[in-house]
């Protein structure tokens, strides 16, 4: 009797798990009641990527592949990382901010200070930009995100061709590397173009 109580609990938990590994897939990849397909990109990033693609001489279908494998196009909630990284491209503080800055070697800030502050960037050689013209630097805010992603994707070698170096710079896991290849490569074969029901960004 025991022994089928304990392996009925087990079950029942193993049961518990695989539904919430279901219902968390389902609200990482649902946007109200859409589902975004590996082929697909939301039209209203569109323009954007390409803007900022342009600005720094890199592809825009990459930019499109990073914002898909960092955040599935902004739809995760919120927009942190387990890690620390922030915003619509998931930079790291320090990133954004300056790796002169003090922090950690993880790329985390321990002074609570502004890192959307234009001038303590500029002082600290971040990469966080405003690329809105809003007076600040925000990587909540998608146009900032974007084009300070592809500024650093530029200066680590995208600008060049080299875009295997210039995701590992990004993310230093392969695994990270390969994954956004992959929609990079879906995305340079086809795309469907994907209307969201609510706004992209604010």
């Amino acid at each position: 009797m025991k022994k089928k109580f304990f392996i009925g609990t087990i079950i029942f938990i193993f049961l518990l798990i695989l539904e919430s590994q279901i219902n968390l897939e389902s609200n990482i990849n649902n946007r109200g009641n859409m589902t975004i397909e590996d082929h697909s990109i939301p039209s209203c990033y569109i323009p954007i990527y390409k803007k900022a693609a342009d600005e720094y001489s890199i592809p825009w279908k990459l930019l499109a592949a990073v914002h898909r494998v960092e955040t599935i196009f902004s739809t995760m909630e919120p927009l942190v990382s387990h890690a620390g990284a922030i915003g619509h491209f998931q930079f790291m503080p320090r990133t954004w901010i300056g790796w002169q800055y003090p922090g950690t070697s993880l790329g985390e800030i321990e002074d609570d200070i502004d890192i959307t502050d234009v001038n303590l960037i500029q002082e600290f050689g971040g990469y966080g930009m405003d690329a809105s013209g809003n007076g600040i630097a925000d990587p909540y805010n998608m146009i900032d995100a974007a084009f300070s992603a592809a500024k650093y994707l530029a200066d680590h070698g995208a600008s060049d061709n080299d875009l295997e170096a210039a995701l590992f710079a990004y993310n230093h896991s392969q695994e990270y590397v390969e994954k956004v290849q992959h929609f990079h490569l879906l995305y340079e074969e086809g795309f469907a173009v994907l209307e969201f029901t609510t706004p992209c960004y604010e």
